[in-house]
């Protein structure tokens, strides 16, 4: 298998009310039903209008008594607060939650880079499978994977997981196959989204302006169905939770 992993960096600024699917092709040379999208979180939330204008939040007291201690925004961490479903940990400055999705991520998503001024934030899509349809649909690509950066548990280093999917199922279940020896697999499950988000993210440099990847060479069963809450582990499977 042969791979070939291009980064689209010749995308306008993204606003409120853009449409996606028509930047990226105006963009791209040619993408057709071969080709695999992954599409920075930052920029559909961009084009959603999913920015919020820190000043129009008033900060709890549990915000202002956290960013008292650790010096931080009071109206970032209440936003961040609103954005959680479940606080996982709270400690040393940093913020680990379980987001409305069910990702559970640094900051429930909310994130001020490549955000002008400091008065505001981006928030995750509401629905970022819906995202990745709507791209996938508007430019009649193979697939789309919207994807973030997230920290690992027992590692150092970020890396670009899945949160939306569109054509392709998010895993590729390989239990009940054989390996080389003949041995039957038992609990191998690959999280493909997430190793074509992770291999995209080379590319999509977060300080040039590459917000987009194009990739081709992956072979793939094209699926309707695909989703990336497939990717959440079920709490009762959740050795941590």
């Amino acid at each position: 298998m042969r791979l070939e992993i291009v980064a689209l960096c010749n995308l306008p600024e993204v606003h409120p009310g853009d449409d996606l699917a028509s930047l990226i092709r105006g963009a791209a040379a040619a993408i057709d039903s071969s080709v695999i999208v992954d599409v920075a979180q930052k920029i559909v939330s961009k084009s959603e209008g999913a920015i919020v204008d820190l000043r129009t939040i008033q900060p709890s007291a549990l915000a202002r008594s956290w960013a008292a201690e650790w010096n931080k925004d009071a109206r970032l961490i209440e936003l961040i607060l609103s954005q959680s479903r479940r606080i996982v940990k709270m400690d040393r400055g940093v913020i680990i939650s379980e987001t409305q999705h069910g990702f559970v991520c640094a900051n429930a998503g909310v994130d001020q880079s490549n955000v002008p001024g400091d008065d505001f934030a981006t928030v995750l899509p509401i629905d970022s499978d819906a995202s990745a349809r709507r791209i996938h649909a508007g430019l009649g690509c193979g697939a789309v994977i919207v994807t973030d950066t997230f920290g690992r548990p027992w590692r150092e280093g970020l890396v670009d997981v899945a949160i939306g999917v569109a054509g392709l199922d998010p895993l590729d279940d390989h239990r009940g196959r054989a390996d080389l020896h003949g041995r039957t697999l038992a609990s191998t499950i690959i999280a493909i989204a997430d190793q074509l988000a992770a291999a995209a993210g080379l590319v999509m440099k977060k300080d040039a302006g590459c917000p987009v990847a194009l990739i081709r060479g992956f072979e793939w069963q094209p699926t309707a169905e695909g989703s990336a809450r497939a990717l959440l582990r079920k709490p009762e499977q959740d050795l941590f939770r």
